[in-house]
């Protein structure tokens, strides 16, 4: 297990927690040559059984879903 002094992790605490995250490697926190702290990566999330369908029922429709987007006297393609 990597070993950090005190001093060092309170100087760069952001950084080594991102590293911690990153690496999923514990670290050890030190005062003086003895441990004082442990840091170590969260546990993995949980994945749920079923993802399938989870956003069901948040879409909204705002405004006229048939018509085109743009007016068709703009289309290039549909002059002369």
């Amino acid at each position: 297990m990597e070993e950090i002094a005190i001093s060092k992790f309170k100087a760069t605490c952001l950084a080594v927690l991102k590293r911690v995250r990153r690496t999923r490697k514990p670290l050890l926190v030190t005062r003086f040559g003895e441990p004082v702290a442990q840091v170590a990566p969260p546990p993995p999330a949980p994945r749920p059984e079923r993802w399938l369908g989870d956003l069901a029922g948040t879409g909204r429709i705002l405004g006229d879903i048939v018509a085109p987007a743009s007016n068709e006297d703009d289309w290039e393609v549909l002059r002369g």
